[in-house]
């Protein structure tokens, strides 16, 4: 699936990833593949996702505070308020 994320300053990611977890308001998910449909408010926390480049993965993990994630048709929209350094 494909990932987006972008704060209001900057892109900060794309790319294919394998999987994602993020820290949703009411407790953090995990997106796979082919998942359904879903918009949701993401809280303070940590988004961790695996991204695949020729033929190997690389575990990546940012930290955001907060912000809204859509999942549409295998693309990945992360809209963060900001992300901690």
């Amino acid at each position: 699936m494909f990932i987006e994320i972008i704060t209001p300053d900057k892109k900060i990611f794309e790319g294919e990833v394998i999987s994602a977890i993020f820290p949703g308001t009411d407790g953090s998910f995990q997106v796979l593949n082919n998942h359904a449909s879903l918009i949701s408010t993401l809280g303070k926390g940590n988004v961790n996702f695996v991204k695949t480049l020729s033929n190997k993965a690389e575990k990546v993990e940012l930290e955001v505070d907060g912000g809204v994630v859509e999942i549409l048709n295998n693309k990945v929209t992360v809209l963060a308020e900001k992300i901690i350094e």
